[in-house]
């Protein structure tokens, strides 16, 4: 997302989450409200003993906020700080769209979108690892982050991803749109910058880089102002990418995908609408997710087409 509104509640207007390939037994026909408070663009991770968290935009005074649940329908907000202290590159303020994956030695990876000092109002892609096994925390942050692009107006969004062969990557979007010529989410008026989903091969520790980001996707007119909230599975043989397109204050702002048959693409996108305003009840629903959401669905995967269950 460009900006984030202090008083969202509930998610309305941030995120809808698919459950894909999951364990997790279908309680509702569409998305149901697992969370009733301020936590927006949550991640999420499953223990090793089962247990759900979820981790969630700043917000209840807290810079990175958790929740678990041990059936993914009950979740309890936790009187937890997940992320304590802060590298020195980010402000305090405006901590984005976290996202927590398990690696081989127990630990986990935080990744989150931090305002970058260098340049206000602009984000850069933080790195965090746990003390200790515990999924919940706390996360030491590292010095250096991941990516920033802040020429390019920021990196934000990120989101890891293991392969089948076990190489790890992080797609995230470069921010184009926060440094556009105003309008719709700050890039409604020509012309247009590019808003790119990139995607980093990251080493087995979730946070060195390997090599350059590529590009796998961008907005085009069908998208409107940009293309955001990248998430990235395996289906089969085939690659899935869910995304976000036109401005999340806006009622066109839904959830798409595109297909690849190889992880750096080239991605198809499929013109399709997996959810939408009106759908559910929801309004400008955005943010595909792999796992789950305070707002939560099944879907079904058949070749490339997904549809809710």
């Amino acid at each position: 997302m460009w900006t984030h509104l202090p008083s969202l509640c509930a998610l309305g207007l941030t995120l809808i989450t698919s459950v894909i390939t999951s364990p997790i037994e279908i309680r509702a026909t569409g998305p149901w409200l697992a969370l009733d408070t301020d936590f927006p663009d949550p991640g999420f991770v499953q223990a090793d003993d089962g247990t759900w968290y979820a981790f969630g935009t700043n917000g209840n005074n807290r810079t990175v906020q958790v929740a678990k649940s041990a059936d993914f329908k009950t979740w309890t907000l936790l009187d937890k700080e997940a992320l304590p202290t802060l590298a020195g590159w980010e402000t305090q303020i405006d901590h984005w769209a976290p996202d927590v994956v398990r690696r081989n030695d127990g630990k986990y990876v935080l990744y989150y979108s931090g305002e970058a000092q260098q340049m206000l109002r602009h984000h850069c892609i933080g790195t965090a690892v746990s003390e200790s096994t515990d999924p919940s925390g706390p996360y030491i942050p590292n010095p250096t982050p991941l990516s920033c692009r802040l020429d390019q107006g920021g990196s934000i969004d990120a989101s890891g991803f293991l392969d089948k062969d076990g190489s790890r990557y992080v797609v995230f979007k470069v921010d184009g749109n926060s440094i556009g010529n105003g309008g719709d989410c700050n890039n409604g008026i020509a012309p247009l910058k590019p808003t790119p989903i990139l995607l980093q091969k990251v080493d087995t520790d979730g946070f060195t880089p390997i090599g350059d980001a590529v590009q796998i996707l961008d907005r085009d007119d069908s998208d409107g102002p940009l293309v955001e909230a990248p998430n990235l599975i395996l289906h089969g043989d085939t690659y899935f990418l869910f995304y976000s397109t036109h401005c999340y204050t806006d009622e066109k702002y839904d959830v798409r995908w595109a297909t690849a048959s190889e992880i750096t693409g080239p991605y198809t996108k499929t013109g399709r609408q997996l959810v939408k305003s009106g759908d559910y009840g929801l309004v400008s629903p955005g943010g595909g997710t792999v796992c789950g959401c305070m707002y939560a669905a099944e879907v079904r995967i058949t070749g490339t087409e997904v549809e809710f269950v």
